[in-house]
């Protein structure tokens, strides 16, 4: 895996007479493919890539929050019997799988989903259901629930011995399985963690460190060491059992604090920066990229209104979308976006491209099919 520390900005132009500024390269620039049998990242001109097992780069264009439970209330489980036999495989080959290619998405990004608010999300996708959504995915492990929105869920205590045995469980249950599937980009941990800040629902655990103590030496001392042995224990735990994966980290929170300390000690251990932004992600990906000459992945965000009533339903914003990912595109360290979709609506997140009955938004999906279907192209005609 090839490293290089901080990359140069680069230009526009018009890529492919589409009059959408991209990246401007004097002449496409054409690589022999390396082929290694899983995705890796390599910097190629001064960019940052995923590359595919096949030696390509790849651009992951990600939809979060896929449930089949979504399929199951009273008002279409009919559709879910009746069509897809009530199994979930065959929802997946012939809703999921079809309709993300059809709207020009290559990766499920993280398929777990609201399913009461501010309590966990659903479960995650099996082994065997992701082969047969045969797509390039990323999986999360549950070393903690320490995510800004879960409110039930106590801190672990890193330094225990109990917490190097639970991450090995973690490691040897999920990785052990999937450590030599082609289609897993990567890996992963907690969803917007509560490192030094908190959220009124769970304001009773407070944060994982105290953010006073990073006033003095001796606290922001005693953070970076309690980061580092979080990541250095998460990190060893999956190298013993997948050898061959990326690790995507925590996804930070980009809009509340962010403790130095922390980002530098994951620095070693990890692949790439993942981040959740329903802000300013252009920018802070941008800083984030800059600062430390990582790959950052924007692995989480939407434009929606999240505040809504019990029964009040909200769109996606499909214009939004596609000058978001027309901008993270110019960044030479993105290397992909997850929308925060979701794929079909339920009842708790109120949002999705697909309704209950399975009509999609065509409006905002055909906006999203067109934006993606322009990073596709330019990438097929510059590698």
């Amino acid at each position: 895996m090839k490293r290089r520390s901080f990359l140069t900005y680069l230009t526009s132009f018009s890529v492919m007479n589409l009059g959408w500024p991209l990246i401007s390269w004097a002449l496409p620039y054409k690589s022999k493919p390396a082929k290694t049998g899983y995705f890796q990242l390599e910097n190629r001109k001064d960019h940052w890539w995923l590359i595919t097992p096949n030696g390509e780069p790849f651009f992951s264009i990600g939809l979060n929050h896929i449930d089949p439970a979504s399929m199951r209330y009273p008002e279409n489980i009919h559709i879910w019997r009746d069509k897809y036999e009530g199994k979930t495989t065959k929802w997946l080959k012939e809703s999921v799988a079809k309709n993300l290619q059809e709207w020009g998405f290559n990766t499920v990004g993280w398929e777990q989903e609201v399913t009461v608010r501010n309590w966990r999300h659903s479960r995650a996708f099996t082994f065997e259901e992701y082969q047969a959504l045969n797509m390039p995915y990323c999986h999360m492990l549950p070393f903690t629930e320490s995510h800004q929105w879960e409110q039930h869920t106590q801190h672990f205590d890193f330094n225990s011995a109990e917490w190097e045995e639970w991450c090995d469980y973690i490691a040897r249950s999920h990785c052990a399985e999937m450590s030599e599937d082609p289609n897993l980009i990567g890996y992963f941990y907690s969803d917007c963690p509560t490192w030094i800040h908190s959220r009124p629902k769970n304001k009773w655990r407070g944060p994982i460190f105290d953010p006073d103590k990073l006033n003095t030496e001796s606290g922001r001392k005693e953070l970076s060491n309690l980061a580092r042995q979080y990541y250095k224990t998460t990190h060893d735990a999956i190298r013993r059992y997948d050898k061959n994966h990326l690790i995507l980290g925590d996804r930070y929170e980009a809009n509340a604090p962010i403790a130095t300390e922390v980002i530098e000690a994951a620095l070693p251990y990890v692949d790439v920066l993942s981040f959740q932004d329903f802000r300013d992600p252009i920018a802070h990906l941008k800083d984030w990229h800059q600062k430390t000459g990582k790959p950052v992945l924007l692995a989480d965000a939407a434009k929606i209104k999240w505040l809504t009533e019990p029964r009040e339903f909200t769109r996606n914003n499909g214009q939004w979308y596609a000058d978001t990912i027309a901008e993270l595109f110019k960044n030479p360290g993105c290397i992909g976006f997850h929308l925060c979709g979701a794929y079909q609506r339920n009842k708790a997140r109120r949002y999705g491209l697909l309704d209950e009955q399975e009509n999609p938004d065509l409006a905002n999906t055909a906006l999203m099919k067109t934006a993606n279907q322009k990073i596709s192209q330019w990438i097929a005609a510059h590698f």
